[in-house]
Order: structure tokens, then C-alpha cells, then sequence
């Protein structure tokens, strides 16, 4: 169906931060599947991991116990410091689970209609659901009815919170971004205030406090996942993107009180966890760590910005960058869309997101080399885009 503007390019393989098209011409991949591909292109330990076990079983389904996901569950918890996970096989999905968990645990303290405050130019997904949860008016448009239930405030807006829970309501959670990623790259002022803010406000009302780490987990931004810049622990988190590598898994983990909502028949997914998404995702953690890839993410990502900040000094129109490791937001004074085709025309691959925000997502391995080479095509076009 016509659900997408694809580029008018075709790839044929990859390696490391680089992909080939089918005339054999060369791109530097700064979007890696848009935050997926966090080991680049065909990773040595994925091919042998994900050949291997396809070789021997890719789906039983959650009727029985599968022993590469009880794996990939416990490395999970020790990473994160959380207690249970819900496999499935998308951000949405799990933002999903987190939703249904949040209605659920309203309902168990005879909440009847459990709301769930969300934030402005917030993105969660395409399910109605999700999508009700997201702040985009242009992804909901034609959709309608919505689904009822969310209340939404500013992004960074502590005080609009409070204010929420200082009137009569039905709140049971609070779902956000620590880095809103769709929304434009925004980062809180203050991630640890604004975190550990959000987390007291839930405690002193009994709420949930549910992050979507689809796109700021796994790496991404020089921890495992951006709510341990901040000393505070949520009680539900969620992700998917780089957790596979390119193999579709989500997660949706929780904590305490919240890990004991779903009990057999609440919830499932028939292809969630199986032995194939879950080796990926296992292989993909190990390979981070072992490679130290979270502090290559920090480094990498700061000297982007760095040298970008070098290379458009005092050049009009650029009005901000902001980045949290490897997600990285250069904002525009207009919208930028035809920076994408331009960058296509360079041979590297960007993205621009909230019509005015060229996105840069590159792979957690990407090295100095690669990212002077990133900065020297991409800081022409934006300068070229800027002057016409």
C-alpha cells in the first residue's frame, strides 16, 4: 500500500556504517534503520548468531518455555535493574502492553476509566492506542474517533503535572520519553530534575511511571538507557528498535508492583520471544558491551556535534543542535524535508523529523573516521539547503 515516500534507492547489502545500492554505489548510513541497526551491517557475531539458530529453531510459540528468551529476559533485568519482561515484536506493541498494564492496574484499584497523562509532540506508535497516546496531530488526522483516556501536557512541564495531580482525577500513569526522538530530538533542561520529579510525583499518588525507551534504549545515548543518566528507577520501561539489531522484537519491562499486573490471558503475542528475535536480541547486548559501544555511543555523538557546530558557525538558519549520545537533532530555521534527497545525492542517509529537524541516528560502532567523513557531506548540504 502507499503508506510510505520511499527514496528512490534500492540497497543491496552492507557492512559496518556503510550499505550499497544496486548500482554498486556506496552511502554512509547515519540513520541506521532509523535507531535500529546499532551494530551496523552485517556484524560478524549477529551473522553466526542469528545463521546458527535458524539452523536449529525459529518459533514454538509461548505455549512452551523457550530458553533463549528466559535468557535474554535475565540479562534485561540485570542491565536495567527491573524485574519482568513482556516479549513482543515492535515499539508500539510494547507501548501497547504498557498502556493495557496501566488500564489494568487502574482497574485493580477500582479505577473504572484509568487515565494516562502523555506529552506534547510525543510519539508512541500506530496502534490506536499508541497513537492516541502520541502528540502529532498530523499522524491522527483521519483517524478518529481517538481512544479516550490520555491527558496531555507540555513536554518538560513538571509543574503541569503537579498541578494534574493536585485536582480530582483518575490518573494511573504517566507515559514519556526521556529523549523525545520522533518529536524532534527534545531533551529535557534537566533529565535528572525533570525524571526524578516525574518519579516523586508518581510515588506521592500512587501512579505508574512508564518510559518509552524504544528509541533512546539500548546504547543510544551512552547508557543502556537514558533514564540512568538520572539516579531514578521507572516502573515500566519499553523497547524495541536497536534491541535486534534488525530482527523485530519489542519489550516492555516492569518493576515492583507493575510486574505483577498481567497474569496468564491478559496479554500475548504469538510471535513475541521467540527463539530467533530473542538470540538476536541477546547477541546484540553482548556485543555492546562487549565492544564498550554505550561510551563509543557518548564519544561519537559529542564529537558529531563538536565538529558540527565547527563547520556551521555563524551560518543563518540553524537555530539549535541538541543530542543525547547518538541521537542527535540539527533544527532548522524552515522545513527541511529536501535535505533527505540532497543527502541521498551525497551518498549519506539522514532523516528530517517535526518537518524542521534533520535527525542523525548513526550505528553505536561508528568510528572518528566515519564521523569526520559524516560531518564533511552532511555540513556542505546543510549549508547549500540554508543559502538557497
Amino acid at each position: 500500500m502507499n503508506t510510505y515516500n520511499r527514496q528512490p534507492v534500492t540497497f543491496t547489502h552492507g557492512e559496518g556504517v556503510w550499505l550499497w545500492d544496486e548500482q554498486g554505489n556506496k552511502y554512509l548510513d547515519a540513520l541506521a534503520g532509523v535507531a535500529v541497526n546499532g551494530l551496523g551491517h552485517a556484524h560478524p557475531k549477529m551473522v553466526k548468531a542469528i545463521s546458527a539458530q535458524a539452523a536449529k529453531l525459529i518459533h514454538t510459540s509461548n505455549i512452551y518455555h523457550i530458553a533463549e528468551q528466559e535468557k535474554l529476559a535475565d540479562k534485561l533485568a540485570e542491565i536495567s535493574g527491573m524485574d519482568k519482561v513482556f516479549f513482543c515484536n515492535s515499539g508500539c506493541e510494547a507501548n501497547e502492553a504498557a498502556i493495557k498494564l496501566a488500564r489494568l492496574y487502574g482497574h485493580n484499584k477500582s479505577i473504572e476509566t484509568p487515565e494516562i497523562i502523555v506529552m506534547e509532540r510525543a510519539f508512541h506508535g500506530r496502534t490506536m492506542a499508541t497513537l492516541s497516546a502520541t502528540g502529532n496531530r498530523k499522524a491522527q488526522a483521519g483517524f478518529e474517533p481517538l481512544v479516550s483516556g490520555f491527558i496531555r501536557v507540555p513536554y518538560d512541564d513538571l509543574e503541569a503535572v503537579k498541578l494534574i495531580a493536585s485536582r480530582k482525577n483518575n490518573v494511573v500513569a504517566i507515559l514519556v520519553e526521556p529523549v523525545q526522538g520522533e518529536g524532534g530530538i527534545h531533551i529535557p533542561a534537566d533529565m535528572r530534575a525533570y525524571l526524578q520529579g516525574l518519579r516523586k510525583v508518581c510515588d506521592d499518588n500512587a501512579w505508574l511511571l512508564m518510559l518509552d525507551e524504544v528509541q533512546s534504549g539500548i546504547g543510544r545515548t551512552g547508557t543502556w538507557f537514558a533514564f540512568q543518566h538520572t539516579g531514578m528507577m521507572p516502573d515500566v520501561m519499553t523497547l524495541a528498535k536497536g534491541l535486534g539489531s534488525g530482527v523485530p522484537i519489542g519489550a516492555c519491562l516492569a518493576k515492583g508492583a507493575a510486574a505483577e499486573v498481567f497474569t496468564p490471558g491478559k496479554h500475548g503475542s504469538t510471535f513475541g520471544g521467540n527463539p530467533l528475535a530473542t538470540i538476536a536480541g541477546l547477541t546484540t547486548l553482548n556485543a555492546i558491551q562487549d565492544e564498550k559501544l554505550r561510551e563509543n555511543a557518548q564519544k561519537m555523538g559529542d564529537l558529531i556535534v563538536t565538529l558540527l557546530k565547527i563547520e556551521l558557525a555563524n551560518t543563518r538558519g540553524v537555530i539549535a543542535m541538541r543530542n543525547a549520545g547518538l541521537m542527535i537533532g540539527i533544527e532548522l530555521d524552515r522545513p527541511c524535508a529536501d535535505l533527505v534527497k540532497m543527502g541521498l545525492e551525497a551518498k549519506i542517509l539522514i532523516n528530517v523529523t517535526a518537518e524542521n529537524v534533520v535527525r542523525l541516528l548513526p550505528p553505536l560502532i561508528i568510528n572518528e573516521t566515519e564521523v569526520k567523513e559524516l560531518v564533511s557531506r552532511l555540513a556542505p548540504l546543510i549549508k547549500r539547503f540554508l543559502s538557497q
